[in-house]
Parts: C-alpha cells; structure tokens; sequence
C-alpha cells in the first residue's frame, strides 16, 4: 500500500498554523447565513460548516471524527457559539442531506463511477512511462478535480494504481518477450544457469553496479 503522505491526496496536516486556520476555515457571514438557514442546532450548525469549509480545502468529504479538534474549536468560537458545541449528526440521512447541500453550494458533482473512470484512465495511460504508485495517484487526482468532480477515497487510488500498474508492466514483459528470437530466450536463461565458483549466476554480476571511477582506472 502507498503512503499517503507520499501523495497529493488530500489530508489534515498534524500541525495548523494560526495563519492556516483564519485562511481556509473561517466562515464568512454569507456561509453562516447560509447553514444557519439549513439547519435547526448547534451541532448540526457546526457539523454543516466545518463540512462546507473542509470540503472547500480538501475536495472531499473527512469523517467528522477525523477533524482535529484545533478546526472544530476554531470554527465554533469563529460563529459564537456555545463551549462544548460538538458537530453532531443523529442520523446519516441528515449528514447526507449535509454532504449534497456542499456539494450543490461549492459547484461539484458527486459521480464515483465517473471519477474512477476518469483516474483509472489517467493512470493507464502514463502507467507506461511511470512507475511509482505515487507519481500515478497524483495524476489521477489532478485529472478529477479538473473535472469537478469529488474525489473518492485515498485506497480506491491506491488499489487502482497498484493493479493498473501490475498490468502494464506484465504487458511490457510480454511484449519484450515475444519480440525476442529463440536464441535470444537461450542467451537469456543462461544468465540465470550458468554459475560462478562462488555460486552465483551471471545475472548476478550483471546487476552488480559499476564501481565508481579512480585515477587509475581513467589513466587507462
């Protein structure tokens, strides 16, 4: 599995500076009309916010539990109110309710099977000249966000570069194979069967990398 933090994917940072908390979460009056309109508590008042203004910096929906404390504090003293406020939902159908009020609000689509269609094709075709599984998931992320849509979870990325890229490189193999003479397939196999007296092949040697240059070596 990659690690997301070897990603563009989008996440909570472990430390959110003062700066960043007054830049991408501080409700405007606007969007505080707006929630305070669509909903009828306070928790439901913060959870709407802190979703509207998480989504607006990460392009998808966290888990409210996943929200570190310091946004959910800074956000509920930013629109005044009551210490101890938590955001809430009692049932999902309201926190889905929620997510499609955002979505309809910020300008994007939530279609899954697009976006997965959309990275999936992203990630086969550079797959062939690219193969860390990070370099793969990042391409696909800027190509659904260029579309509008919500991204899908950091492991459907994760899954899809990972089995994309084991089957361009079997393709690869394939191809190079098939384009190979049967005396080349012979000379090939003898690198793995043929030993030297310490017992190892000569594909062995052949990995070995070059030793590094002296005043010696480039005399001669």
């Amino acid at each position: 599995m990659t690690s997301i933090e070897r990603t563009a994917y989008p996440r909570f940072k472990r430390l959110i500076t003062a700066h960043e908390l007054h830049l991408f979460f501080s409700p405007t009056r606007d969007e505080l009309e707006w929630a305070a309109g669509a909903t009828d508590g306070d928790e439901h008042l913060l959870a709407l916010l802190l979703m509207l203004k998480s989504y607006r910096r990460m392009g998808c929906f966290p888990a409210l539990e996943e929200i570190p404390e310091q946004v959910v504090e800074f956000v509920r003293r930013q629109v005044e109110l009551p210490e101890g406020t938590l955001p809430v939902y009692r049932a999902e159908r309201t926190a889905k309710h929620h997510r499609g009020l955002v979505r309809k609000r910020v300008g994007v689509a939530y279609d899954q099977a697009e976006a997965r269609r959309i990275a999936e094709q992203a990630i086969r075709k550079e797959a062939a000249a690219k193969n860390r599984p990070a370099d793969l998931i990042n391409i696909a992320l800027e190509k659904v966000v260029e579309a509008g849509l919500e991204l899908p979870g950091f492991s459907t990325f994760d899954k899809m570069a990972s089995k994309i890229r084991t089957e361009v490189n079997a393709s690869i193999c394939a191809a190079i194979h098939d384009s190979m003479s049967p005396l080349q397939h012979t000379e090939l196999l003898r690198l793995l069967e043929e030993r030297d007296n310490d017992g190892t092949t000569q594909f062995n040697r052949l990995k070995k990398p070059a030793k590094g240059p002296s005043w010696r070596t480039s005399r001669t």
